[in-house]
């Protein structure tokens, strides 16, 4: 008796056809799992013979051998348990051979015959639709499923006993509807900070570019409020862009009840936070904060406090716009392409630079402190901006006049004269200024004479690398956008060079 159903195994947001193969045969009785599965696979026949018993069916007395296919690749997670359940009843005759050929099956089984929901049904949805199948997974996770396509059949049984009634004809399930758009969540407002001027601007640049963002100040002065409000500045998501968010919020098990929004993702680790929690990986790989940011904005508060090694694992995602977990016999990736927003203090005790404060830690404790972050990762963030304490002259001025909807539309503005560039010039991976390579800047980004001029006296003096150099043309792109320029002038190529400042002082006093 030999019976196969088809399942998917995750590698990234991929979702890969596995092969489940089951073969009830003579010989003592025994049940073994092949194929390289980890521990909860192997832990499957148990669940699926507690599952079996509790819908009044028992294996039968012989030799029965699951074969996950192909056997080279490993397998993990749960989510097998429902697919070699139907394997071992198409074998047995319980249910016919045909009714399961049309379907992708993944779901988790308890010993109960419930079906508990999974991770990945999103993702796993799509892959069995570009095979040209349809889809079986449990009922929590029929919501998300549902929207890989309007036209595709799923399943979504809540136990094993329904599924089988199914396919007998004793009872029919209904396929699940997708959960609707929440609409457009309440953010918080830039209306809501007082004073910060220069700190708004730039935080509007950044927003309009795609900019990575580090702001340097003491404790209280609004560096995590500005930082907070940086997404009610970006445009919603589009309807690809959604799709793509979602599949890696469903691999990591936060798509609650299967809702996808439009809002644009914000994810704020604890420095306490480890290598693999930034940016992937473990036992059983699965998507870090850098992937769970993509296509939104990555906070980073306290950024010293993190560990080097963490950050410096964070400056290929930030470069290449995606993270590659590399293992001995398999290499996973993850779209990682995110806005790092990060705030620090300007020494251990916060205070250093105030006027008639004297630090504690003594001489060279901003040095120490700053230090411990490396030079490749701040040449990797384009905006490097002081935030002063606010005074209490500042607090009782009224709320400021421009909020959120204001600039929202002035960037909204300047990324569609980006897209529009990009699509003119045939670069379609190109979404922001922030994402030009060093070919296509100096198409469009070539600054006028006396911009020119300015470029090449600051970049000697300052000793600017050639990301540094790149990093300056594309903001000072940006700030020509926002000004509705087509050519870059030598302003936009000095407000784009101030921004560039503490790090560039600093390089200086360590000169």
């Amino acid at each position: 008796m030999f019976a196969r159903v088809t399942t998917v195994a995750f590698e990234g947001i991929e979702a890969r056809p596995i092969d489940v193969q089951v073969q009830i045969g003579p010989g003592m009785p025994h049940f073994t799992i092949v194929g390289l599965p980890d521990k909860a696979v192997a832990e499957s026949r148990e669940r699926v013979r507690g599952a079996l018993n509790a819908i009044g069916l028992a294996l039968p007395p012989k030799r029965i051998t699951v074969n996950l296919a192909p056997a080279d690749q490993p397998k993990e997670g749960s989510h097998y348990d429902l697919p070699i359940a139907l394997g071992l009843l198409a074998a047995t005759g319980a249910v016919a051979h045909d009714a399961i050929e049309a379907y992708c099956v993944l779901g988790e089984l308890a010993l109960d015959g419930s079906i508990a929901a999974i991770a990945g049904a999103l993702p796993a949805a799509i892959g069995a639709n570009a095979l040209g199948k349809g889809l079986i997974c449990p009922r929590d996770s029929g919501a998300e499923a549902a929207w890989a396509a309007a036209d595709m059949t799923i399943l979504a049984p809540c136990n094993l006993l329904q599924l089988v009634n199914h396919f007998k004809g004793l009872q029919t399930l209904k396929r699940p509807l997708p959960t609707p758009d929440p609409g457009d969540e309440a953010m918080p407002d830039l209306r809501d900070i007082k004073g910060q001027e220069t700190a708004k601007r730039a935080l509007e640049v950044a927003a309009a570019g795609g900019h990575n963002l580090l702001m340097i100040g003491p404790p209280g002065a609004g560096k995590s409020m500005l930082a907070k409000r940086l997404p009610s500045l970006l445009p919603p998501l589009q309807p690809a862009e959604m799709l793509e968010v979602s599949m890696i919020r469903s691999l990591a098990g936060d798509l609650a009840g299967g809702r996808i929004g439009r809002t644009r993702p914000f994810r704020a680790p604890h420095h306490s936070a480890s290598m693999a929690a930034l940016v992937g990986g473990g036992t059983r790989p699965r998507p870090g904060e850098v992937a769970l940011a993509h296509l939104g904005v990555l906070f980073l508060d306290e950024l010293p406090e993190f560990a080097a090694q963490a950050l410096d694992a964070l400056r290929q995602p930030l470069e290449a716009g995606e993270t590659v977990i590399a293992r001995a016999n398999h290499r996973i990736s993850y779209p990682s392409r995110v806005q790092l927003i990060a705030a620090m203090n300007p020494c251990r005790c916060g205070r250093a630079g105030e006027p008639g404060y004297a630090c504690r830690q003594g001489r060279g404790c901003v040095e120490r402190y700053q230090a411990r972050i490396s030079g490749p990762l701040l040449d990797r963030i384009d905006l490097q901006i002081e935030v002063p304490a606010v005074s209490a002259a500042d607090l009782v001025l009224p709320a400021a006049s421009e909020g959120s909807a204001e600039v929202r539309a002035r960037v909204a503005a300047a990324r569609a004269i980006q897209a529009e560039r990009f699509a003119a010039l045939k670069h379609p991976r190109a979404r922001t200024n922030a994402d030009c390579d060093g070919s296509l800047l100096e198409d469009i980004a070539a600054p006028d004479q006396a911009g020119r001029t300015l470029l090449r006296e600051a970049a000697d003096a300052l000793s600017l690398s050639a990301r540094g150099y790149h990093r300056t043309l594309r903001v000072a792109r940006t700030l020509a956008d926002l000004d509705g320029e087509a050519r870059v002038a030598r302003i936009h190529i000095a407000e784009a060079l101030s921004y560039r400042g503490e790090t560039l002082r600093r390089a200086q006093a360590a000169a």
